[in-house]
């Protein structure tokens, strides 16, 4: 099964200044197989972006909120912990 999704986000903990970039990457420590991801925020269903990454250009207020990766290899899905993006 999966184990160890983390993620992480540039610029680092996740405040970006209004109008400015924000990329999360997502990686996956044990898991075989290909594997596919999705972003969510807030919980939502709606995937955001499928991919290891997921870049916002132009950082708005409503891109605040908690986002969270989620890690499939078709058998088993894993998340990562919740990353909480201010945006100043």
């Amino acid at each position: 099964p999966l184990s160890g999704v983390s993620l992480w986000a540039q610029p680092p903990g996740g405040q970006v200044a209004l109008g400015d970039r924000l990329v999360l990457s997502c990686a996956v420590a044990k898991g075989t197989g290909p594997l596919s991801f999705s972003w969510h925020r807030g919980g939502s269903a709606e995937p955001l972006g499928t991919g290891p990454r997921l870049e916002l250009r132009h950082v708005g207020d409503e891109d605040s909120g908690h986002y969270q990766c989620r890690a499939s290899d078709g058998d088993s899905t894993a998340e990562s912990p919740t990353l909480n993006v201010t945006v100043l």
